[in-house]
């Protein structure tokens, strides 16, 4: 792949039929652009495809554009950047900030985990090297360019990006790419598509006018609950308090924690559950927490309306910010029921693989998953419902209730997929399903061939799609 096309190519390079690692390789005859730069996660065999040298050499990309700031969409840019790409990274405002805070973390990440495993001696390599440093992920943040939604830009020659709201996280993003010259396209990427119940931001913006669409299908195959909050989150922290334990909530540092943080707020205010202490501990959770915060002072156009007026909408009254190691050592044995909120999202690390090892043999706590959990993680392991886990070298036992809670979800779910596809001006030559485990993706596939008698296909991996 290393010759210019002689006519509009798109190249899979990551997020098919799996969850993680996206990556959209959009090249004309004069000009190459990636959107998203994704960190695959989850399975070794995924993970191993973040040490693969890309078909193309870095250096020859001219921009890329990032949906939004989770690591399964721009984890990969510091490796990129280290490996010869010089251009420019176009990102909202949202997502310029979120980076700052997710890239350096994943840096560090690799340097630690990478340290780990030399004074361990499990890896193949000697020594073994991070796939970037934190010094790598601040370097490649001096590339980042901001956008503005609703406002076309030529990133590159022959091709112009429009940002437009995606709901799913601040400054997340579907991109329109318009290609100019001989062969006319215009491709809509969704990126990772938000819910029109996001309790923050306003809802995805319509499709418009589009030859292709490339969808997200994480949860094609799935109907959330109607009540978000729920009910039964409810329940599961009243009881748990009842039985004097704690609820260990693993929580993806951006977004998640603030829509966990205002359903717990809603949740007191009303009555429906006891107004336990409730424990941030994550540093980048607490960082991504700030962002929001700001976004809500200067009245960001991304932020709901009845939002914005009436105080701080995380702030549930009892809310306790842990930022010391000391302190959250001291959440492994509390001495009253409280609720933990800590990242990772899916238990792979962080602090809460310190909770969960602590408090999962205790019959008292429970284990509250709000979030996607993919396959090959602690979190799905837990989901499952295996009677033990292995975390931190040994296996403990699972004795703590543990519940999963698809309505808290930030993801789409199949219907709301299928609707914002209806939103389309015009019905699209093919949409391309990405982003999804086989079965989600699959069932997304037969809806939109049935329902909307449009050509819907699963791509595989690096395949190339000529657009003309």
């Amino acid at each position: 792949m290393t010759s210019e096309p002689s006519a509009p190519v798109l190249s899979f390079l990551g997020a098919t039929r799996t969850v993680t690692g996206s990556r959209f390789l959009l090249e004309t005859p004069a000009a190459r652009v990636l959107v998203d730069c994704g960190l695959y996660q989850g399975l070794k065999e995924y993970r191993l495809r973040n040490w693969d040298p890309l078909p193309i050499d870095p250096s020859s990309i001219d921009a890329v554009v990032l949906t939004h700031a989770h690591v399964d969409h721009c984890g990969y840019l510091p490796r990129l950047c280290r490996g010869g790409f010089a251009g420019p990274v176009h990102v909202t405002d949202g997502t310029a900030e979120l980076c700052g805070i997710v890239l350096p973390d994943a840096g560090h990440l690799q340097e630690e985990e990478a340290a780990y495993a030399n004074r361990k001696g499990f890896s193949k390599h000697r020594p073994a090297l991070p796939l970037f440093t934190e010094q790598d992920a601040r370097a490649s943040l001096r590339q980042l360019a901001r956008s503005r939604f609703s406002e076309p830009q030529e990133i590159a020659p022959g091709l112009t990006m429009t940002f437009r709201h995606a709901g799913h996280i601040l400054g997340a993003a579907t991109i329109t790419m318009e290609i100019d010259g001989p062969t006319e396209r215009r491709i809509v990427f969704s990126g990772d598509l938000g819910r029109p119940t996001h309790p923050v931001l306003k809802p995805p913006e319509p499709v418009g006018a589009a030859d292709l669409i490339v969808i997200e299908s994480t949860y094609g195959d799935q109907r959330h609950p109607r009540d978000d909050f729920g009910d039964d989150l409810a329940g599961l922290i009243t009881r748990t308090a009842e039985r004097g334990g704690s609820v260990i909530i693993p929580a993806f540092a951006v977004d998640r924690t603030e829509v966990v943080l205002f359903r717990l707020r809603q949740m007191f205010e009303s009555g429906t559950t006891p107004q336990l202490p409730v424990y941030v501990d994550s540093p980048m959770a607490l960082a991504a927490l700030g962002a929001y915060r700001r976004a809500l002072a200067r009245r960001s156009p991304e932020v709901r309306a009845d939002c914005l007026d009436g105080g701080d909408p995380f702030d549930t009254g009892t809310l306790v910010e842990v930022r010391d190691v000391e302190d959250s050592i001291e959440l492994n044995r509390p001495r009253y029921p409280s609720v933990i909120i800590s990242a990772s999202g899916m238990a792979t690390g962080g602090r809460v693989v310190h909770h969960l090892k602590a408090m999962l043999p205790d019959r008292r706590n429970a284990v509250a998953l709000v979030g996607f959990q993919a396959a090959g993680t602690r979190g799905r392991t837990l989901a499952d419902g295996a009677a033990h886990v292995k975390m931190l070298g040994r296996y403990v036992p699972v004795r703590a209730e543990v519940v999963k809670f698809d309505g808290l979800s930030v993801h789409a779910d199949g219907d709301e997929l299928v609707e914002w596809l209806r939103t389309a001006d015009r019905d699209p030559d093919g949409v391309f399903i990405v982003h999804g485990e086989p079965r989600p993706a699959e069932a997304l596939q037969s809806r939109i061939r049935h329902e909307l008698n449009w050509l819907a296909m699963i791509p595989r991996y690096r395949e190339r799609i000529r657009l003309d």
